[in-house]
């Protein structure tokens, strides 16, 4: 039996068209146990193969920002073209704007001589920004509403300034403020406990601890990097970048391939259950 790779309109009247759509085009993977794990790791893989390009490579850091920038952009048209949600595709780009946000930030900090405390705040006001325009655009911020190319920009848009400024605020409590990076990842993944706590014990909006949650993962995530990397006597585990990518890489890929087998299954079901009905 062949499926179609388009899956019918519903059939029955009490399917809303307009729900329908959105299960089609979507762009957003759903939300899970497993994507915050490989959020993090993507944040961390962000943070440990940027210095690894920068430092080990010997790229420097402005070769390594427009060579990253530009396969970034790269896979963002990939992206864009598609209809649906593409796990391998949508992980790529993630781990790679986790990589560009880090060397826009480490850009602005160790080239151009901005302080941790400007960046934030730059990086602050820039993510701001984008969801007031985002919000004023499409009257939601909502991500299981991806639907349109625009949305999708502030989407991505949104997502970078994350990434930034996880980087600019997980450097400045764990450098500039010497807290010290394994007290700093444990301050942040206190954090997401408490907003994890307050969407399942006390309701919180569901779209505001979202995107809270994945704001503060940023910089956990950037701080278990650094502790894991850096050198004993700069109070890390020195584990180095190389071995630290190249693990959390492979559990990433492991994870995509699992989303990958998942959103098949999914797509055979959207396909077959109208026909049933």
């Amino acid at each position: 039996m062949t499926l179609s790779t388009t899956p019918p309109e519903p059939t029955t009247p009490h399917v809303d068209r307009r729900a329908w759509t959105r299960i089609l085009l979507n762009k957003v993977p759903e939300v899970t146990v497993l994507f915050w794990v490989v959020k993090i790791l993507s944040t961390t893989v962000g943070e440990t193969a940027a210095d690894f390009l920068n430092e080990n490579v010997g790229l420097g850091l402005s070769a390594t920002t427009a060579l990253m920038a530009l396969l970034l952009a790269a896979v963002l048209i990939v992206q864009f073209s598609l209809r649906r949600y593409v796990p391998a595709v949508y992980w790529l780009a993630v781990v790679l704007v986790s990589v560009v946000g880090t060397l826009f930030s480490d850009n602005l900090v160790d080239n151009l001589g901005v302080s941790l405390w400007t960046t934030s705040a730059i990086f602050g006001a820039g993510l701001i920004a984008s969801f007031v325009a985002w919000y004023r655009s499409e009257h939601t911020l909502s991500i299981h509403s991806i639907v349109t190319r625009r949305r999708e920009a502030f989407y991505w848009l949104a997502i970078l300034f994350t990434f930034a400024l996880g980087t600019s605020a997980g450097d400045l409590v764990a450098e500039k403020l010497a807290v010290g990076y394994l007290p700093s990842a444990l301050i942040f993944g206190s954090l997401i406990a408490v907003i994890t706590a307050s969407y399942f014990a006390f309701k919180a909006d569901a779209v505001i601890a979202f995107w809270a949650a994945y704001i503060v993962t940023r910089p956990f995530g950037a701080s278990m990097g650094d502790f894991l990397t850096a050198s004993t006597k700069d109070g890390g585990l020195g584990l180095g970048t190389n071995g630290t990518s190249a693990l959390f890489i492979a559990i990433i890929v492991g994870c995509v391939g699992w989303f990958t087998i998942t959103a098949r299954r999914a797509d055979r079901d959207l396909v077959l259950t109208p026909a049933a009905a």
